[in-house]
């Protein structure tokens, strides 16, 4: 891909000036925000909320080369001070538990500042409303961190179902089985672990948010179908655990097609076993994270053929997200950085008032933060009621994203 950012009279654009609420010293995710930021030098941190301990947010901002005076002690002031000066944060990325998403973003978008999020959109169904009626109130970017979305071989999948090379889809399996919670880790003061464990901080779901939402995000974002309906059961296997650590459920897709979701925070042996299998009329996909530069393609009939990101089988969508040769393996930072790096062709486009390029179609929205948070809804409703079918309906007020729909009607066309 073409790392460096032109404007019209062929100079390199300036770096978007980034600002970050959350990701102080002691988290994890934030240093992964900034890696993923710098990779493809499109940004530069300049501001920060980076803890809610004001001594801990000013030693952070000093460990990662932020002036004192754009150092906050908390978001809601950072906002009206970057919104105010000339040289203010074009774009915050917000890296904080789940349960503060909802009021940092509203605050940024009200302060008319383009927003990138740490996934799940919220912490509850009427949160993720709101924020989406924000994002179309302000006009301003808004994306979520589904970074599984950005790795080459999942969009190359995702182009190739697109082409009707699989034909009508059949069968859909996701799976994220990890196992770093077996043991209660909450109780050992590990702070991750102390988060997602929490109703109050995390939300309704615990392994089903913190990772099945990623499973079934990349479901529909690479079969181009959308989920209809679920039969869960959400299960919590470790002793005084507050939130669900396995997750089991069947899926009806729209257009017929039918599968099954399986994530797990308790499953020895799996370190990030997120796997994606598609199987259609005229073959099948299989895709494994921890395997990302190869997509195991067998058209029915024939031999399995195995797919490389930068080699020749590769098409358009994987070549925009590698950086690369073969061979050098790219991941998780890289998913991240090809989220940036599109965000930050989307503002520049936005902000100049030219259209969008293609890569915009494929960035998770606000509205796809909505679907996944009646995502978990429906599952937990299912789950409560002894797994019995819980749809999970389209939205009826228009908040559906028109990229996300687009991939909707054309695979129901294809159907």
């Amino acid at each position: 891909m073409t790392i460096e950012a032109v404007n019209e009279a062929g100079a390199r654009s300036p770096r978007l000036k980034l600002g970050m609420v959350g990701g102080g010293r002691g988290a994890f995710i934030g240093a992964v925000h900034r890696i993923a930021a710098r990779l493809d030098d499109q940004y530069e941190v300049v501001a920060g909320a980076l803890s809610a301990d004001p001594e801990r947010a000013g030693a952070s901002a000093a460990d990662i080369g932020i002036a004192p005076e754009r150092a906050y002690a908390d978001f809601r002031t950072m906002a009206g001070a970057e919104a105010e000066r000339p040289d203010g944060i074009d774009v915050v990325a917000i890296v904080t538990p789940n349960h503060l998403h909802h009021p940092i973003a509203r605050a940024f978008l009200d302060a008319g500042i383009h927003v990138i999020c740490d996934k799940p959109i919220s912490r509850t169904v009427e949160e993720a409303e709101d924020l989406v009626r924000a994002v179309a109130k302000s006009g301003k970017v808004f994306v979520l961190t589904h970074n599984y979305t950005g790795y080459p071989m999942v969009r190359h999948a995702r182009e190739m179902i697109s082409a009707g090379e699989l034909g009508r889809i059949r069968v859909v399996q996701a799976e994220y089985p990890q196992e770093w919670l077996t043991t209660p880790l909450e109780r050992s003061g590990q702070k991750q672990a102390e988060w997602r464990t929490d109703p109050e901080r995390s939300g309704a779901g615990g392994c089903l948010g913190d990772i099945g939402t990623h499973a079934f995000n990349l479901a529909e974002f690479v079969s181009g179908l959308r989920v209809e309906g679920v039969a869960a059961e959400l299960t919590t296997f470790v002793d005084g655990r507050r939130l669900d650590d396995n997750v089991q459920m069947m899926l009806r897709f729209a257009g017929g097609a039918r599968g099954a979701l399986w994530s797990s925070q308790i499953a020895p042996g799996h370190e990030n076993g997120l796997q994606l299998r598609l199987y259609g009329e005229k073959g099948g996909l299989i895709w494994h994270q921890e395997r990302p530069d190869q997509l195991r393609f067998t058209p029915y009939g024939k031999s399995p053929q195995l797919v490389t990101r930068g080699g020749p089988a590769a098409g358009s969508a994987a070549a925009h997200a590698t950086r690369i040769p073969a061979g050098h393996p790219e991941g998780y930072l890289e998913g991240f950085a090809q989220l940036y790096a599109d965000t930050a062709a989307l503002i520049r486009a936005r902000e100049s008032g030219r259209p969008p390029d293609a890569s915009a179609a494929l960035l998770p929205t606000a509205e796809d933060g909505l679907r996944a948070m009646r995502f978990i809804a429906a599952a937990v409703s299912s789950s409560r009621d002894d797994g019995a079918w819980t749809p999970l309906p389209w939205p009826a007020d228009a908040t559906g994203s028109v990229a996300y729909q687009g991939r909707v009607d054309a695979a129901a066309a294809r159907t």
